[in-house]
């Protein structure tokens, strides 16, 4: 029966190809094999097997000759897969295939081929993420000067630059990037121990096989596991993941709320020649891409509960988390691997609108300064509080009254008799009230900078 494609990831909707290559049933079939060759190369080493058959064992596992269609006959057979595995490769090795699998349990096979896959699957996303970080920085560096609203609450604040928020972000990105290297320690590990983990199966030497076993692979050994390698190591990757989703999820939400009609300072990439915003309205520019990312953060956080659920077993080990990571593992790193690839799509043809970003800051007619005030007249001299009180009422009467601030403070004796009517326009000019934010912009660039596989991709684009 030809088995049709039904979840979105299947269907090619979504999700990066070299992502979704790693966790397909041939990828997980190849990885096991590997494993099951590394350990027949370990008991070689040692002396436990014959060499020649550990070489046979390596030749027939990793040339292709073992199928997927052979191990799935054999599995709707004897309903286990990892032996199901076993058999196929024992078969194709003939004499030889006596000693595959020897003295190691399931999860040996399954929980290192996974490390196997993790390892693939957060280089590529490292990788892509440096390129996001990369890209956020050399954005913020552009635009440190260009200056715009700052909001809290969804109400005018005092005057940023559009380079400290993306700066902001860059900064928040290489957090990740560490966050994602320092849990590979913890997560890229693999285990050969046998049933219960006591490796009583593998014979005196067993501490030095695992070693052996994970030396071939490019994998760190496990301090200690029991049947299973405890599932902290996943939940805490899953948890990252969401974390990582999540900052996405604002940044893509940022980018839509600058885009409303009533903003209209930056828009996500629109082709005019070709695309179509509503089915029914042809003016539409709608954020969809940004909008996905934000739809698919939910998905990405949804995977926690069962990565957390998953850390308790029954004793040495059940089965229950098992059906859950196949889910979740190749959902979590797709997904996410994907956000970050609309992300980098969103900001490399994003349209930025310094025009509406200074009519905007003209929308409060000067109230946008009114801490600017405040703050000068308490260093002449008036006390915090009653300068507060001041200037509040001021902002009040200008809101009431429609009128511009500057204009309502220069009727304010107590003001006037501090500060004259051409340094009141200079003080309430939002260009001069921008504090620190092109040096935290400087800083944050040269701390991204720093980081390797950020400036690999920034010397890329300097090319």
């Amino acid at each position: 029966m030809l088995a049709l494609p039904v979840l979105p990831i299947d269907t090619g909707r979504y999700g990066m190809p070299e992502m979704v290559r790693i966790f397909e049933e041939e990828s997980r079939l190849r990885k096991m094999l590997l494993v099951e060759a590394a350990l027949a190369k370990a008991h070689a080493e040692l002396g436990n097997i014959p060499r020649e058959d550990a070489e046979r064992i390596w030749e027939v596992a990793t040339s292709g000759v073992v199928k997927l269609e052979r191990v799935k006959e054999i599995e709707a057979e004897i309903k286990h897969e990892t032996m199901a595995v076993v058999r196929a490769l024992a078969e194709a090795c003939g004499p030889s295939g006596r000693y595959v699998h020897l003295g190691a349990t399931s999860s040996d096979i399954l929980d290192t081929a996974l490390a196997l896959q993790l390892k693939e699957a957060l280089a590529i996303l490292k990788d892509r993420l440096a390129e996001l970080t990369a890209l956020v920085a050399r954005l913020a560096e552009e635009h440190k000067g260009t200056i715009m609203v700052g909001r809290t609450h969804g109400q005018h604040a005092l005057p940023i630059t559009l380079g400290f928020k993306l700066a902001v972000w860059a900064a928040e990105l290489l957090r990740h990037l560490k966050r994602l290297e320092e849990c590979e320690e913890r997560v890229l590990v693999g285990k050969m121990s046998g049933a219960v983990g006591t490796m009583a199966g593998l014979g005196p030497r067993a501490l030095e096989l695992q070693e052996l076993v994970m030396s071939i692979l490019g994998l760190r050994a496990a301090e200690i596991s029991t049947q299973i390698v405890q599932r902290d190591r996943l939940a805490e990757l899953i948890c990252l993941l969401a974390i990582l989703a999540s900052t996405l999820d604002n940044m893509a939400t940022e980018v839509r709320e600058l885009q409303r009609t009533e903003i209209g300072e930056l828009a996500e990439p629109f082709d005019e020649r070709a695309q179509v915003g509503s089915s029914t309205m042809p003016h539409k520019r709608n954020p969809i891409t940004c909008e996905r990312i934000c739809g698919l953060a939910k998905v990405v956080r949804g995977l926690v509960v069962p990565a957390l659920e998953n850390v308790p077993t029954w004793h040495e080990r059940d089965l229950t988390q098992s059906s859950a990571e196949r889910f979740i593992v190749p959902e979590a790193l797709i997904l996410t691997d994907y956000m970050i690839y609309l992300m980098i799509k969103v900001l490399s043809g994003l349209e930025i609108r310094p025009d509406r970003m200074k009519e905007n800051l003209a929308l409060t007619k000067g109230l946008i300064m009114s801490e600017a005030l405040m703050l000068e007249l308490t260093r002449r001299g008036m006390a915090r509080d009653e300068a507060y009180r001041l200037v509040r009422s001021l902002a009040l009467t200008a809101m009431r009254s429609g009128r511009p601030f500057a204009e309502v403070v220069l009727e304010d004796e107590a003001i006037r008799a501090l500060i004259g009517p051409d340094e009141l326009k200079d003080l309430l000019r939002p260009e001069g009230y921008l504090g620190m934010a092109t040096k935290q912009v400087e800083k944050v660039i040269s701390l991204v900078s720093a980081h390797p596989l950020v400036a690999r991709h920034l010397r890329r684009r300097t090319r």
